[in-house]
């Protein structure tokens, strides 16, 4: 198997493996404001070639596949949509905030491995500045059935003043503590299987602590399935996370730092993060799930790409 990149430049990147697209990395998207416009990863497949993201549902428009996505950021919503108000429930208000690509300072590819490092510039809706960013992407062919990225980033506090990250369970709203690196799975996967360390599950495992999450989903079409597992870094404030995760109503998977408790960042001062990803086609029961766990271990032990 042989990486490829592409690069439309301005606009996005896309990773194939032996001419078969794996996904599109759309850094400078053309989303409207009120849906706080952001990169994201869509489309999303298996080595199966088997899609395993979902675009701009018509529940939550501001959903895209794979995106960096954070709700409460002082008086900013960089989710999408309207914020999450206690006492009124959501309200639509002027404080969408835009993550804006700067520049791409590495792109690269060898047989097995495509590396993305970019900068970015986090603004209020009225344009002020807010946060600065490093993102690193790398995405690894671990063999015929298994791939796995990793997700890095530093957010780095440029407003002036203290930033306090939160959710909407933060702000008042119990068990709905969602913010951070989300992924919105097909809607075949709708009443798929959740699965953690201590066993699998569905919406009730919304809340829990652990190190990892799968979910495992099945195609339209196909009847193949396939699963998509997040592993957050042990390196990452608040791990191991609380996760935001559903199944009866969509599928999505959300390692949560900021679900019940906020943290401040004071001005000038950077938060790091870091996930790995494992798609893999196939759905490998209880056990083998567990094995993919490993595979995003061994992939975020590799050096950092961020500064």
């Amino acid at each position: 198997m042989t990486i490829a990149v592409d690069h439309a430049l301005g606009r996005s990147v896309t990773v194939s493996v032996s001419g078969e697209p794996l996904f599109s990395y759309v850094y400078a998207p053309d989303t409207q404001q009120w849906e706080s416009p952001k990169p994201y990863l869509h489309p999303i497949r298996t080595l199966a070639g088997d899609l395993v993201s979902l675009y701009r549902p018509h529940d939550h428009v501001w959903h895209k596949g794979i995106a960096w996505s954070l709700p409460h950021v002082g008086d900013h919503n960089f989710w999408g949509g309207p914020t999450y108000v206690h006492g009124q429930f959501y309200v639509q208000k002027p404080n969408n905030g835009t993550a804006a690509h700067r520049a791409v300072t590495e792109l690269s590819a060898t047989d097995r491995t495509a590396t993305l490092v970019h900068e970015l510039d986090w603004t209020s809706q009225q344009g002020e500045p807010v946060i600065s960013e490093q993102r690193a992407l790398t995405a690894t062919v671990v063999d015929d059935t298994n791939w796995v990225l990793v997700f890095e980033t530093r957010m780095t506090n440029v407003s002036g003043g203290t930033l306090a990250f939160g959710s909407p369970t933060t702000k008042g709203r119990e068990n709905a503590g969602y913010g951070g690196l989300f992924w919105r799975g097909p809607r075949s996967f709708t009443g798929g299987t959740v699965q953690s360390p201590d066993g699998i599950g569905a919406d009730d495992l919304r809340g829990k602590r652990a190190d990892w999450f799968a979910f495992r989903g099945r195609h339209d079409e196909s009847g193949r399935s396939s699963t998509v597992l997040m592993v957050d870094d042990t390196t990452n404030p608040q791990h191991p996370p609380q996760w935001f995760t559903r199944s009866a109503e969509f599928a999505c998977l959300n390692p949560a730092p900021f679900f019940s408790e906020e943290v401040d960042l004071p001005d000038g001062e950077s938060l790091s993060f870091r996930y790995a990803v494992v798609v893999s086609a196939g759905d490998h029961g209880d056990a083998g799930t567990r094995t993919l766990a490993e595979l995003g271990r061994d992939a975020l032990s590799a050096p950092r790409k961020t500064a």
